[in-house]
């Protein structure tokens, strides 16, 4: 008897089927236990780098539907803590910088929106009831939240801040969902700069490798960026908290004031 095959499209769309409800199964085991992704992407006998190196390559191996599952990659690996570098700059090499960092940015964007509303859920309500009663600090986290779009966006710009703890600790914060989700613009700059990085390496064996070929003026630019970034989002956060806080202070005085008269 003749064996049967599927159309190569066919089993293409089954594959991304399938590894699809890996990624929502897997998702939302971890979005009920948020340190248990972070134990599993550090624990013994698991590289991280390997894996999403070979999951790559499969994606590369997929032809058009590949981008589908590029981006279902990123969205888990950024809510399981997994290295969203590797990732970024594979896709330099399986997309070209234009797509790639298309790609990355739609990935990435989702998967922080997703630890943000994980982050929201399942512990704001905790840290609502430990700042109850301190209002000086709720007067600061109001402050801030009022201010969420513009310190997302500087922070965004910014390597130095580790963006999958980030985006847990947002969700803490008073910040909103629109002024997060829109300040993830700032992530542009930085992902074209590291997609083309990637795109030098020509091979997805040298992403993440010492061998990997760089430019040293992008990253340079990336650095100074990033200095630039992070010195403006302390001053600006200081500032805003010491504002909330002195007007939390005032406010308390004038109160005191009224019930002494």
């Amino acid at each position: 008897m003749k064996r049967q095959f599927l159309p190569r499209h066919q089993r293409q769309l089954y594959k991304l089927t399938l590894f699809t409800l890996l990624v929502v199964g897997t998702t939302l085991l971890i979005a009920a236990n948020p340190a248990f992704a972070q134990e599993s992407a550090t624990g013994s006998g698991f590289n991280p780098q390997e894996w999403l190196r070979n999951a790559l390559q499969w994606i590369q191996d997929l032809g058009p539907i590949g981008a589908i599952a590029f981006m279902v990659l990123y969205i888990i690996a950024t809510v399981a803590f997994l290295p969203g570098s590797i990732l970024t700059l594979g896709a330099g090499v399986v997309f070209d910088v234009v797509l790639g960092s298309i790609y990355v940015f739609i990935g990435a964007t989702l998967g922080a929106t997703a630890a943000f509303l994980v982050g929201r859920y399942l512990a704001r309500g905790w840290v609502a009831q430990k700042i109850a009663g301190n209002e000086k600090f709720k007067a600061i986290d109001d402050a801030v939240g009022g201010e969420g779009f513009k310190i997302v966006l500087l922070t965004r710009l910014s390597p130095v801040f580790p963006f999958n703890l980030l985006n847990y600790a947002y969700g803490l914060t008073g910040v909103s969902l629109k002024d997060y989700f829109f300040g993830s613009v700032g992530m542009i700059p930085g992902t074209i700069m590291y997609v083309y990085i990637g795109s030098l390496a020509g091979s997805l064996a040298m992403v993440g490798t010492e061998a990997q070929p760089t430019n040293p003026a992008v990253q340079w630019t990336i650095r100074i960026i990033g200095l630039i970034a992070t010195v403006a989002v302390t001053v600006y956060v200081t500032k805003v908290a010491k504002k909330a806080l002195d007007e939390k202070v005032s406010d308390d005085v004038v109160l005191d004031e009224s019930v002494s008269d």
